[in-house]
């Protein structure tokens, strides 16, 4: 069973900048890419980054140019480095594997 472990939230204000860490239970580089989602209040689970195998990456298009995802291969690790400039940043923030694995989640607060 593959455990994720999400870490980093908190409050951050508008223009501010927050670093989201997902910890993989297993060897990430055999997962053909490694995703993260947030959730708004009173809103579905929404895709916001993804990172294949080969480091590629694509981004939903509100958070394009703002955030960035990587990944240590090393570690076993996969990061969310966000700058935040909207309330809509605003959510519970959920990183993926394919086999259905989703984390706990970990909270993000934008105040103005």
């Amino acid at each position: 069973q593959v455990q994720l472990v999400e870490s980093g939230g908190g409050l951050v204000q508008a223009g501010g900048s927050l670093r989201l860490t997902c910890a993989v239970s297993r060897d990430i580089s055999s997962f053909l890419y490694i995703d993260w989602y947030r959730q708004a209040p009173g809103k579905q689970r929404d895709f916001v980054a993804t990172i294949n195998t080969g480091g590629s990456t694509r981004y939903t298009d509100s958070v394009k140019r703002r955030f960035d995802i990587s990944k240590d291969d090393a570690k076993n690790q996969v990061f969310l480095q966000m700058s935040i400039r909207k309330p809509e940043d605003t959510g519970v923030y959920y990183c993926y594997t394919p086999g259905d694995h989703w984390g706990q989640g970990t909270q993000v607060t934008v105040t103005s």
